[in-house]
């Protein structure tokens, strides 16, 4: 089967989906980074956890003026992972896939009405834990960074942080082939 993996990164004004707002999303082919999009959303509520909003940078009330709407944020993001997927199955890819998946498939779901990765994403964290055989403990970006010899770091900007997602994607799958020769 013909797979294109997505490397995707959010940011969003607190933990959960629906209470909280996806602000931010980043994405790019893990393969061919520069293949990218990302946007700004329009926040769905003025919930927000402070620290949340820290670490992005973002403010609510810019987004209210300058963000896409949800339902346009996810048709230009589903249209876009069409085209780079033209006769391959999309698959998502996050470090801690768990909180960026919930996000995005929230938000497709309830404003486009399906999600075109399917149901499932592929989490780095998992990956990395089970090509080192280490603890989950040691799965942190900056642990991953200096095992794998990553150049790339992440910023809390959703699509820079796609690219570092994706570096480290591929140098994992790199270093499983290579060890898998010997």
């Amino acid at each position: 089967m013909n797979e294109t993996f997505i490397s995707v990164d959010i940011e969003a004004s607190g933990p959960i989906p629906g209470e909280y707002s996806l602000l931010s999303i980043g994405a790019c082919s893990a393969y061919e980074p520069d293949r990218a999009f990302s946007c700004l959303i329009k926040p769905i509520s003025t919930n927000a956890e402070p620290q949340a909003l820290k670490v992005t940078g973002l403010h609510l009330e810019e987004l209210v003026v300058t963000g896409l709407t949800p339902k346009a944020a996810m048709e230009e993001f589903a249209q876009w992972v069409q085209e780079v997927c033209v006769g391959s199955t999309p698959v998502f890819v996050g470090l801690n896939a768990a909180f960026d998946w919930s996000f995005v498939n929230y938000y497709f779901h309830r404003f486009i009405g399906n999600n075109p990765f399917g149901f499932a994403a592929l989490d780095i964290k998992s990956l990395f834990m089970g090509a080192q055989g280490c603890s989950w403990h040691d799965t942190r970006s900056s642990n991953m960074k200096r095992t794998l010899l990553a150049t790339s770091e992440g910023t809390h900007d959703a699509l820079e942080d796609a690219r570092y997602q994706a570096e480290l994607f591929r140098l994992i799958r790199s270093s499983l082939s290579a060890s898998s020769t010997m």
